[in-house]
Formats: structure tokens, C-alpha cells, sequence
């Protein structure tokens, strides 16, 4: 391979990883924030551990569980209802 055409490749590569990272970025930055509520989440709908006797995700054993959690679009938590009250944002016994 002649020097040109290496270069040409190695500026190829370089501009291809920005482009992937940069579409990335894009994403994440497009991603709107969220935060745990816990109470919400049905038996086994859990998004990770919640409390003793579980490990993570799909582990609660009871609908609404105050110490299992669910991620939720930030700022949406206290507002959600469910037949047990509302939900929150720190673990409840």
C-alpha cells in the first residue's frame, strides 16, 4: 500500500469513529433524565435489587413493593399513584 493511500485510510477510519461517537453523544444528550421510584413496579417488574432476598431486576415479590424501584421520566414519581399511595423517591419498609 503506498503512503497516500495509507493515509487515506487511516483519515477514512478517523472520520468513521468520529461519526460513531459523535451520533453517540447524540443520543445521550437526546435522552431525557430519569430517576428511581420506588412502590411502582408490580411483582417481578422491578428495574434492579430490591432489598433483602432480591438481586436485581424482576426480583420484587409483591406489587408495589416500597423498597423496589422502577426508573421514570425525572420529576413524574410523586405524582404517581397507585393503590398502595404514591410513589417516592426513597425506600419505604
Amino acid at each position: 500500500m503506498t503512503a497516500v493511500k495509507h493515509a487515506a485510510s487511516l483519515t477514512l477510519t478517523a472520520l468513521a469513529m468520529a461519526a460513531v461517537a459523535s451520533a453517540a453523544h447524540a443520543a445521550e444528550a437526546g435522552a431525557k433524565p430519569m430517576e428511581k421510584c420506588f412502590g411502582v413496579a408490580k411483582a417481578g417488574k422491578n428495574d434492579c435489587k430490591a432489598g433483602p432476598g432480591t438481586s436485581c431486576a424482576g426480583t420484587s415479590k409483591s406489587d408495589f413493593q416500597g423498597n423496589a424501584w422502577k426508573l421514570v421520566p425525572a420529576g413524574t414519581c410523586l405524582a404517581t399513584k397507585t393503590p398502595k399511595g404514591h410513589g417516592t423517591l426513597e425506600p419505604q419498609a
